[in-house]
């Protein structure tokens, strides 16, 4: 089995099929026991000039590192996950009841039937994507509030950015306190996460990510990468958040551990249970099952750790994490393989050897 800097290794060589490597750089942590087993750090942090894949010159690369900071892109669900059942336990929000009691636009046909529980497992019927970018700024938040819905609210998985871009609103409106605040409040400030938060992000410290000229900007490096997120300010519940390899690392120990870091408590061992447990109707079947925020053993990206129930997620821009609880593992991938261009890898063969190689080191 290849070593973990291996992996990374190979991922920048150029594939056969395009010539190009899976991705410029990365950094991997796999934890055993709280206790770091592997580090690999690989390729660079900033690479190309534009999508064309034009490399820039080497005194204007910038080196991958340990501590780089990356856009985690969709990671950030399982820190809104976090916020929303932290205040769940707190007694501020119900899983179950409608929110439409909340938002008016939601009030109505099946639509009034949707609640948190339905936003938090991706079953609520919205779709899984809109181009928000394309709707006048003033009219971005009633659009999606007013979106139809594709399904009877329960009844298919659809994993969908907007139901969770909804429940951080959610979180707001019930509180009257920004995402941002609740987020450094409950979860970034009691584990000690420090390098963890909203952008904009020191640019400097970033992996860059792709090249976006449709949405009139160039190639993204410090503020958000996806789309509906920058247009709606970079700090809402589906993507937005930055964070470093040692920083993932010490939250997936946080849901290793049912809750709870070095002595402090996020959440309630039996609201932080439902994270790691199936949360989906029996007959809705994506082909894994899934907690509040994680998927459970989705073989996708979670390799041989997947027949152990792992739980985990991942990010669009290469970031993900897998955290296998009856063998002590904890494994963060962060690579910028959308830098310069989405269309370039995919990471799902990367994802399962980091994983596997993980599973071998528990052994």
């Amino acid at each position: 089995m290849p070593t973990l800097q291996e992996i990374l290794d190979a991922g920048l060589l150029p594939d056969n099929g395009t010539g190009r490597p899976l991705f410029p750089g990365g950094v991997g942590v796999i934890l055993h026991d709280g206790q770091l087993a592997e580090l690999a750090v690989a390729g660079d942090a900033v690479r190309y000039a534009d999508a064309s894949g034009r490399i820039l010159p080497e005194a204007d690369r910038v080196a991958m590192s340990a501590d780089t900071v990356f856009d985690i892109a969709s990671l950030t669900k399982l820190f809104t996950a976090t916020v929303l059942l932290r205040l769940v336990a707190d007694g501020g929000l119900d899983l179950d009841r409608p929110i439409g009691e909340t938002f008016p636009e939601w009030r109505g046909g099946d639509r009034s039937t949707v609640t948190l529980r339905h936003l938090l497992t991706h079953t609520s019927g919205l779709p899984a994507h809109a181009r928000l970018w394309t709707v006048p700024a003033a009219e971005r938040r009633t659009a999606l509030l007013s979106m139809s819905l594709e399904a009877r609210p329960g009844s298919i998985f659809t994993y969908s950015c907007l139901g969770y871009i909804t429940a951080g609103w959610l979180a707001e409106t019930a509180t009257g306190t920004t995402l941002p605040e609740l987020l450094a409040r409950f979860v970034t400030g009691p584990l000690g996460l420090a390098e963890t938060a909203y952008g904009p992000a020191p640019a400097e410290r970033c992996a860059a990510t792709e090249y976006e000229p449709y949405v009139e900007r160039g190639m993204v490096r410090g503020s958000v990468h996806d789309e509906n997120s920058w247009c709606l300010g970079g700090q809402v519940g589906n993507a937005g958040l930055f964070s470093t390899p040692a920083d993932l690392g010490r939250f997936a120990e946080f849901l290793r551990a049912d809750g709870a870091l070095d002595g402090v408590r996020v959440l309630p061992a039996d609201v932080a249970a439902t994270m790691h447990t199936d949360q989906l109707p029996p007959d809705v079947d994506p082909g894994y099952r899934a907690g509040f925020g994680p998927r459970i053993g989705d073989r996708s990206f979670m390799g041989s750790l997947a027949e152990g129930g792992a739980i985990g997620h991942t990010g669009f821009t290469g970031t993900s994490i897998v955290v296998d609880r009856s063998r002590g593992v904890s494994v963060v991938l962060c690579a910028n393989r959308v830098h310069p261009s989405r269309d370039w890898s995919l990471l799902g063969e990367v994802r399962c050897a980091v994983a596997d190689r993980a599973a071998e080191l528990a052994e």
